[in-house]
């Protein structure tokens, strides 16, 4: 309860014992569980299980398949299941004698009364039933009407309705004539969902009623199923769904990769991707004394030879990198020392080790967290550090021209908006911080963010008009927030949990296509999501799973796209 993750594994009597099949991620936490009875499963749509979740608002239906080719019954699915009979009565337990036994298989009934007496304590089993639509059993078990809680009648009584005495009313089993039609029993279902139950109409009894009510009167008089099913194989529930719910990731080819990677550093803070890249090259931090960093060439992949390549003698440990977006030639890197240090690469990469920066930016006084370049303007860079401020600085110039104000502990992370004209924060103090450089050196804005202290994303989404916030509750578990830019003290639109993991999720977003990439170091699984700006705000695709868990993670320009194959990302 108050998890969003179902687990199904598959028991067997040897080792391994517990196999895992799957896992699913639902929209809302569970505050209860409960499984279908068999015969109300889809089995022509390979249905083998379905469970039912209560949320805070909703009654969700949770369906498992098996994937198969054709459209049939399969006996290797559906075996014959306990049937709805009982065996015997209490007294007939309690005697252990005239045991009344029935067993259903398929639409036959076999059994009777049994005459011969039977030793107490005899085992005694309900029947099994066929799934297969056609062989369904129409008889059902009525319990007998307990004396004194039921209507006063007369002895003999005939209802003129169904010609039947009240002895067979309370003989313990129901002839099929005296079952309630379909159209008396859906009347019956809409009227306990509906306004007449004494209760206004709420959401969640909405979503009640249209999972147990609206689709079983849809198939009451369905012939293909034998009968009135209180409980039929949901539609989907009615809403948006994203455009790009069938993404696939894949992972390219061996050829394209860059192997035999020695010495990485795998230390750098939270606040950093862990390496950056651009359309020529990448950039990655070593664990070598003194802050080295690799650069190697897209244009060459294939395997590293064994010896030293040519490195970045940046002088400390890198704290964060990042390359320029209009100069694929310059690469940004922060240290621990509170420098900021930039390097030019040469035409062609790397050939000999680079010891001296091209420029040296001095101004902070404890290390610096991350650096970001301008989207729009040319020569711009912004950085936060330990000492609590962000700063901007002129490169052509080689000095800082703004100090940003106002937070009150760690900046977890910022970035621009997509025109230039706005730069976000959110911190570990809870607060989410908006700027306009140009006008003030204090916020503009100040929201609530997430509650936890453990880390924080942020990136701009839908134009810009809106932020999307990754970060964590109170209880460690992930997820994201969505803001409207313009109204950040009324808080988020929506928050979406995702999971429980340690590391904070890095989001990328593609402007192009509105979905957002999540993933965190350590994790083995990227979720994708198309971002809208109308509820509900965040539309699931397929998430991307890798063999090994990522140690960083970051996204090439548009302009690499395969786009005669509809790669988007």
């Amino acid at each position: 309860q108050g998890e969003n993750l179902l687990y199904c594994f598959e028991v067997a009597p040897t080792q391994p014992a517990l196999t895992q099949v799957t896992q699913c991620r639902t929209e809302g936490s569970t505050r209860g569980l409960a499984a279908v009875p068999r015969l109300a499963l889809d089995v022509m749509a390979c249905e083998v299980l379905r469970v039912l979740q209560l949320t805070d608002t909703a009654l969700v239906p949770v369906s498992y398949l098996v994937p198969r080719k054709s459209v049939q019954f399969h006996e290797d699915l559906f075996p014959e299941c306990t049937g709805t009979l009982p065996a015997t009565d209490a007294q007939g337990w309690w005697a252990g004698d005239s045991q009344q036994v029935s067993v259903i298989r398929g639409a036959v009934l076999a059994g009777g009364t049994a005459t011969a007496p039977c030793p107490p304590l005899c085992l005694v089993q309900v029947g099994t039933v066929s799934l297969h639509p056609a062989r369904r059993p129409t008889e059902i078990f009525t319990s007998p009407i307990i004396a004194g809680t039921g209507p006063t009648t007369d002895a003999g009584h005939t209802d003129a309705d169904t010609g039947h005495t009240d002895a067979d009313q309370t003989s313990g089993y129901s002839s099929p004539s005296s079952l309630a039609s379909p159209g008396s029993a859906a009347t019956s279902l809409s009227a306990s969902t509906g306004p007449s139950s004494g209760f206004a109409s709420s959401p969640s009894q909405k979503s009640l009623q249209s999972i147990l009510g609206e689709q079983a009167v849809g198939r009451a008089r369905d012939p293909h199923w034998g009968g009135f099913r209180v409980l039929t194989q949901p539609s989907p529930a009615p809403g948006p769904s994203s455009r790009f719910r069938h993404a696939q990731g894949r992972v390219l080819h061996r050829d394209h990769h860059l192997t035999n990677l020695r010495g990485l550093s795998l230390t750098t803070p939270g606040e950093c991707d862990g390496f950056c890249a651009n359309q020529q090259r990448v950039a990655l931090p070593l664990l070598s004394a003194g802050g080295q960093i690799a650069v190697l060439e897209l244009s060459k992949p294939g395997r590293l030879p064994d010896a030293a390549v040519p490195t970045i003698q940046n002088g400390a440990a890198v704290a964060d990198l990042t390359w320029d977006p209009f100069d694929p030639r310059r690469l940004a890197v922060a240290g621990e020392d509170a420098k900021i240090r930039l390097w030019r690469i040469p035409e062609g990469g790397l050939q000999e080790t680079l010891q001296e920066p091209e420029a040296i930016l001095r101004g902070h006084t404890e290390k610096i967290y991350s650096i970001r370049f301008h989207p729009v303007a040319s020569d711009l860079l912004v950085s936060s550090s330990y000492d609590m401020t962000v700063r901007i600085w002129e490169l052509s110039a080689g000095r800082e021209v703004l100090c940003l104000q106002g937070h009150t502990d760690q900046i977890f992370s910022m970035a621009w908006s997509p025109d230039g004209k706005k730069l976000a924060t959110v911190s570990k103090d809870g607060r989410i911080r908006l700027y306009e450089p140009r006008r003030s050196s204090q916020p503009q804005q100040e929201g609530p963010g997430p509650e936890g202290g453990r880390g924080a994303r942020l990136v701009w989404v839908c134009g810009g008009d809106y932020l999307l916030v990754s970060g964590f509750d109170s209880r460690s578990e992930r997820r994201i927030l969505l803001y409207r830019a313009q109204a950040l003290p009324e808080g988020p639109l929506s928050v979406l949990g995702l999971d429980v993991a340690p590391s904070t999720l890095l989001p990328f977003y593609d402007e192009d296509t509105s979905v957002v990439f999540l993933t965190g170091k350590g994790d083995t699984r990227v979720f994708l999501y198309e971002v809208t700006p109308e509820p509900p705000y965040f539309l699931e695709c397929n998430s991307f799973s890798s063999n090994e868990p990522h140690k960083g993670f970051v996204f090439l320009p548009k302009t690499a796209c395969e786009v005669r194959e509809v790669e988007f990302a």
